[in-house]
């Protein structure tokens, strides 16, 4: 399910602010929903799919984080997200965000959220290129992964052939960074979270997407920016993230410094701000100052 198209389009049918709404440096992807429950949903599995933290849905939807869930539920999903920066050609992945972007001719194609690395095995920022594609690759486990099955008792595996055991999905992108890949993966409640060794996981039926896409030699950059700021549609939204990596400072002072180099701060709520940078909820979030 392609992210903008499938996602926006609802959006933009609630006369909500376009899906791509771009800025002359940012964009909004994503929209504001109505969203049916299925069998089998929770919370983690519909904002893994969707790209929104469990707890925000919740809270957008007044519900116990542990609470049951019951097939037919209407939820209100809100997945805005700010795109960090506009590309000519190639992708983009923010890590604290958990999005990847596809961008070609200056336009953004289509975004997914993704999972990435657990804090003790980041993610790595950096450019890249694609460097070959595989359908149903084996898994080679690398050394580093055998030595924490061992430590942790488990049975300690070489290689996983393809197959419903293999936790690279059915698609694999192989980039140039060291032991990275883009790929699908069994478990798809893990998406937009921090699991993996490293490696961007991405749902099955977006993969298969973005696989269909992607040819070797195509270029991309990792970043890492859990602030983002930008005007849509007359509106100033900020989006918050966790410093997953402890990397850089995620304050008001930076968000300020932030909208003082946009020269927007005079037409932002600041106290709404200061709640949106204690929930770090992951939404973008609209802060207009309004007199009303």
């Amino acid at each position: 399910m392609r992210f903008i198209q499938a996602i926006g389009l609802i959006f933009y049918l609630a006369c909500l602010p376009q899906a791509i709404a771009a800025t002359s440096s940012f964009a909004i992807t994503g929209g504001v929903f109505e969203y049916t429950v299925q069998p089998g949903d929770f919370l983690i599995k519909i904002g893994a799919r969707f790209g929104v933290p469990a707890v925000t849905l919740s809270r957008d939807n007044d519900l116990a984080y542990e609470g049951l869930l019951m097939p037919g539920q209407k939820l209100v999903i809100d997945n805005r997200h700010i795109v960090p920066e506009l590309l000519e050609e190639g992708l983009l992945i923010n890590l604290p965000q958990r999005m990847l972007y596809y961008f070609r001719g200056w336009s953004l194609v289509t975004a997914y959220p993704v999972g990435l690395g657990k804090p003790s095995w980041p993610t790595p920022a950096g450019e890249f290129i694609v460097t070959n594609k595989a359908v149903n690759k084996a898994w080679r486990v690398p050394k580093s992964i055998q030595e924490e099955m061992r430590r942790e008792g488990q049975l300690v595996k070489t290689e996983v052939p393809p197959g419903p055991d293999n936790p690279l999905g059915k698609h694999w992108l192989g980039l140039s960074l060291t032991s990275i890949g883009i790929h699908g993966t069994l478990a798809p409640a893990s998406i937009y979270h921090f699991q993996s060794h490293g490696c961007i996981r991405l749902h099955p039926d977006d993969i298969e997407e973005l696989f269909a896409q992607i040819a070797p030699g195509m270029v991309g950059s990792i970043i890492y920016n859990p602030l983002l700021l930008t005007e849509s549609g007359g509106h100033i939204f900020i989006e918050v993230h966790p410093d997953i990596y402890s990397q850089v400072d995620v304050s008001l002072a930076a968000l300020k410094q932030l909208a003082q180099d946009a020269m927007l701060s005079d037409r932002i709520d600041w106290l709404r701000v200061a709640e949106v940078l204690m929930r770090k909820d992951g939404v973008a979030r609209d802060v207009t100052f309004s007199i009303h």
